[in-house]
């Protein structure tokens, strides 16, 4: 009986590739199989993840705010391995500004957190999906975030920090990744007769460098009573992607340890 988690024979186009969440999906891959384009836009980064090599793996540098970029990204891999079978939008910021006001967060700031995690995925989309949509087969995944469907609960950041910087959460990440879930749900309709799926991954909070008082506060929050780890969401995402998910589109699988449930 085959698998239907397996990814053999499948190719995968992942954006953040070289990011928290993206390198460990990489990893999960192609030890299910897959055949994976890594796109980063930070060259340096994907030399640290992937700098080895490996025959299934393709990484490539391509900013997701410029058509053009993602558009030779596409022609890149097309070339070594065809359409894919699925795009995973997985890039985003979140703005270096943690704690400037709401009411006097920068416009150019905004708009800058705007372009890479809702506009770059909808370029993406474009791109990638519409190829998809001509094969009749594929599947994109969007990366959202517990902000995107639910406040930030302020109290957990007093005191918190992120390797040595404190932290925060601002409205423009938010506001990005509420917008993608609605994009999720345009696209999974739109394209449904076409044999393209479209779901969304709604992360919770995943330990990668946090002090304690954050990682206390964050999980004395969480049903599960802990912060997540980023296979948690490599599993996820692969569930999404393989053929056990095949009839599962529009969906916002929220992988949150509990959180929102409150």
């Amino acid at each position: 009986m085959v698998d239907p988690f397996r990814l053999d024979g499948k190719v995968v186009a992942l954006t953040g590739a070289a990011g928290i969440i993206g390198s460990e999906v990489v990893k999960s891959f192609l030890e299910s199989g897959a055949k994976v384009f890594a796109i980063d836009r930070d060259p340096a980064a994907l030399d640290r993840r992937f700098g080895n090599g490996h025959s299934m793996l393709l990484p490539w540098v391509a900013d997701v705010t410029q058509r053009e970029s993602i558009e030779e990204a596409f022609v890149q891999v097309q070339k070594r391995w065809g359409v894919p079978d699925a795009l995973l939008n997985n890039a985003a910021t979140k703005s270096a500004n943690f704690f400037e006001p709401f009411e006097s967060f920068a416009l150019e700031e905004w708009n800058d957190v705007m372009a890479v995690n809702l506009t770059g995925a909808m370029l993406c989309a474009q791109i990638f999906g519409a190829a998809m949509a001509k094969q009749n087969n594929g599947s994109i995944v969007n990366t959202l975030s517990i902000y995107g469907i639910v406040a930030p609960d302020q109290r957990i950041y007093e005191g918190s920090e992120y390797l040595g910087h404190p932290i925060n959460t601002p409205a423009i990440y938010a506001a990005s990744k509420a917008g993608l879930w609605g994009l999720t749900q345009y696209l999974a309709s739109y394209w449904g007769r076409c044999g393209v799926r479209v779901n969304a991954l709604t992360p919770g909070g995943i330990f990668s460098g946090q002090n304690d008082t954050f990682v206390k506060n964050y999980s004395h929050r969480v049903p599960l009573g802990t912060m997540a780890q980023s296979n948690d969401m490599a599993n996820a995402m692969r569930y999404l992607v393989s053929d056990a998910s095949k009839y599962v589109t529009g969906h916002n699988l929220v992988v949150d340890g509990g959180w929102t449930v409150w």
